[in-house]
C-alpha cells in the first residue's frame, strides 16, 4: 500500500516522522500533506502509481481490457470478471447501500475502496490480490467508479421512459405496461428539511431528488424488479410490483439513506391493483405526512387511523375553541402544556408533577382551572376525546 514516504520521495521532500502512514485515494494523499498545493500532491500520487504500474506485465493490454470492460452493457459484471481472471484473486463491487452488484473469484477478505463521485458515495470495490497486483488496485477502483457511473447513465435513460409512464399512471391516462398484473405498491419520499426558497436552491434540490429517485430504482433493478420512478414537486415517487411489502419498504428506505447525507422520510402505500395507482399515491402521501421522525418510514397500514382527520383541517373550529378558552387563563400557556402532558401520562399525578418539575398541588390547581374554563371534568371521556383531537389537529 502506498505510504507518505513514497509521496515525499516523488516530491523531493524530507521524509516526515509519520512517513509510514498509508494512503489509498488521491484525496487521502492530499490530506497527508496539507501544506503542499493539492494539485501538486495529486500529480505526485499519480506519478508514484504510474511508476508502480509499469512493473505489471503487459500494462498496455491491461488498460485496453479495462476500457473494454467498462464499455460493456453490464460494466460492473465484466470488470469484476476481468479483474478476477487477470489477478487470480477476488474482486467485488457493492452498491452504496451494501448490495452486491457483481463479483468474481473465491470470496475472501480484501481491501475496500470507496467509489466517490462529486462527494457522493456510489459504491465500493473490494479486491484481494497477490503482492505483484497491488499497484493495480487504485486504478481498478477508478474503473469501478466509471462502471458504476456507466450503469447509472444507462439506468437514467431507462428511467426516463418509466418516468413518463408513471406520470401517465398518476394522471389516470395509462395502464402499467411491463410491470405485470400486480399487486403494486407506491412509495413517496422527501427530505426532512424545509423546502428550498430560491429558484437556484429549488433547482439544486430537484437535482438531489432526481439522484434519490435513481437510487431507489437502482435498489429495485439490482433485485431484478422492474420499477417506475419520477419526481413530483418536492417528492420522489416509486411504483413497483410487490412481494414482501414490509421488507421492501425497509430496504428501500435504507438504500435511500445510504445514497445521500440528508435525512429522508418515506411513506408507503398498501398493496393495490394497477388500476388504483392514484389511490396508492394518496395512501403513500398520507403515510409520508404521518412520518414524524427525520429519518422515518411509515407504511399506510401502520398509520394512526385518526391521522387523516386531525390533519385535514376539519377540526379547526374545535381547536380554536379549546385554545381560546385556555388562553383566557392568561398564564402564558402553562395550563395547555400541563393538559398535553396529562393526556399522554398513564401514571399517578405525583409522577406527572415530578416530570413537569412542579409541586403536585400546583398540578392539581392547573387541572382544576382547566376544567373550569372548559366546562367539564377531566374524568369525562367525551372531554378527553375533544382535547386530544384539538391538540392533535394540524400537527
Amino acid at each position: 500500500m502506498p505510504q507518505l514516504s513514497d509521496l515525499c520521495a516523488v516530491l523531493g521532500l524530507p521524509v516526515a516522522d509519520e512517513g509510514g502512514r498509508a494512503w489509498t485515494t488521491l484525496e487521502e494523499a492530499c490530506a497527508l500533506l496539507p501544506g503542499q498545493p493539492a494539485e501538486v500532491v495529486r500529480t505526485a500520487a499519480l506519478t508514484f502509481l504510474a511508476q508502480q504500474m509499469v512493473a505489471l506485465p503487459g500494462i498496455a493490454g491491461v488498460f485496453a481490457a479495462l476500457r473494454e470492460a467498462v464499455a460493456h452493457p453490464q460494466p460492473e459484471r465484466e470488470l469484476t470478471r476481468l479483474l478476477g481472471r487477470l489477478t487470480g484473486g477476488f474482486a467485488a463491487i457493492h452498491a452504496s447501500w451494501g448490495d452486491l452488484v457483481a463479483s468474481s473469484g473465491e470470496p475472501r477478505p480484501g481491501q475496500a475502496w470507496k467509489l466517490i463521485h462529486k462527494t457522493r458515495h456510489v459504491g465500493t470495490l473490494t479486491m484481494a490480490v497477490s503482492a505483484p497486483w497491488v499497484p493495480l488496485m487504485p486504478v481498478a477502483a477508478e474503473y469501478a467508479l466509471l462502471a458504476r457511473l456507466q450503469s447509472a447513465a444507462a439506468g437514467a435513460a431507462r428511467r426516463r421512459v418509466g418516468e413518463r409512464s408513471l406520470d401517465a399512471l398518476l394522471s389516470g391516462l395509462d395502464d402499467a405496461p411491463g410491470l405485470g398484473s400486480g399487486p403494486f405498491a407506491l412509495a413517496v419520499a422527501r427530505f426532512s428539511h424545509e423546502a428550498a426558497a430560491t429558484r437556484t436552491a429549488r433547482a439544486a434540490q430537484e437535482h438531489v431528488l432526481d439522484v434519490l429517485a435513481s437510487a431507489g430504482e437502482g435498489y429495485f433493478m439490482e433485485r431484478g424488479v422492474t420499477a417506475y420512478s419520477t419526481v413530483r414537486g418536492q417528492r420522489a415517487v416509486w411504483l413497483w410490483p410487490t412481494r414482501d411489502l414490509t421488507r421492501e419498504a425497509v430496504e428501500l428506505h435504507a438504500a435511500l439513506l445510504a445514497s445521500t447525507a440528508q435525512d429522508v422520510r418515506v411513506g408507503v402505500s398498501a398493496r393495490h391493483p394497477a388500476s388504483q395507482v392514484q389511490s396508492a399515491f394518496d395512501e403513500a402521501t398520507q403515510a409520508l405526512t404521518g412520518t414524524r421522525e427525520a429519518r422515518g418510514c411509515t407504511l399506510f397500514q401502520e398509520l394512526d387511523p385518526l391521522h387523516t382527520l386531525v390533519t385535514s383541517g376539519a377540526l379547526a373550529t374545535l381547536q380554536a375553541q379549546v385554545q381560546a378558552r385556555l388562553a383566557s387563563l392568561d398564564d402564558n400557556g402553562r395550563t395547555e402544556v400541563t393538559l398535553r402532558a396529562y393526556l399522554n401520562h398513564t401514571g399517578s399525578l405525583g409522577e406527572l408533577a415530578v416530570q413537569l418539575h412542579i409541586h403536585v398541588n400546583t398540578l392539581r390547581y392547573r387541572l382544576r382551572r382547566a376544567e373550569e374554563v372548559l366546562g367539564g371534568r377531566l374524568s369525562d371521556p367525551h372531554l378527553l376525546a375533544r382535547l386530544y383531537l384539538a391538540f392533535e389537529a394540524g400537527t
